[in-house]
């Protein structure tokens, strides 16, 4: 396997990127960055110093993946989506890595078009962010977050179809059980 760079994008040194990973029109891959296999970045993708990014990413176009956030395996990003990673940013005043805040999403984790995720926060496994939803605190395994700001109104099974009463899906099969507020897998 190889990886695939567009010639109109560009990879800074001390870049890892997988095997299988595809770089699209107009991105960028700063210093540092670690990328693993097989994920696509989009067009108009920023990937900034120091980020960690799994295997089988999926970034959209025009997304920014700022210093401090980390994907887990399996991550997907929307179109246009946003991450920060300074809560009280002042261009008179810039703190630089030492003020920014981790953002961690974890595994199978998916976020709509246009949802901004606000630094220091987690978001848990095979979640599901809609689109334009504005993240402003932690975010449970399996839950569907909606709105500004967000709000939990269900929970989706790992294959992405909203569960209903009972927690079974209906697409997969794949049941589920609430243990303390938490979803898990039976």
């Amino acid at each position: 396997m190889s990886i695939f760079l567009h010639e109109s994008s560009y990879v800074d040194e001390d870049v890892i990127i997988g095997d299988g990973t595809k770089v699209w029109h107009f991105s960028h891959i700063q210093r540092g960055a670690r990328i693993g296999e097989n994920c696509t970045i989009g067009q108009n993708v920023n990937i900034s110093n120091n980020v960690i990014i799994g295997n089988h990413v999926k970034i959209q176009n025009n997304v920014s993946v700022y210093e401090g956030v980390e994907l887990e395996d399996y991550v997907f990003c929307g179109p246009s989506m946003v991450f920060t990673n300074d809560l009280t940013p002042r261009s008179k005043y810039p703190k630089g890595t030492a003020g920014y805040k981790k953002t961690l999403v974890k595994y199978g984790a998916s976020i709509g078009a246009n949802a901004t995720i606000v630094c220091g926060h987690t978001l848990g496994r095979w979640s599901m962010i809609a689109a334009g939803t504005v993240v402003t605190t932690d975010v449970c395994d399996y839950a569907l977050m909606m709105g500004v700001p967000a709000k939990q109104t269900g929970w989706v099974c790992e294959c992405g179809l909203r569960l209903k009463e009972g927690y079974s899906c209906k697409a997969c099969g794949r049941r589920y059980r609430l243990v303390n507020k938490q979803l898990e897998e039976i």
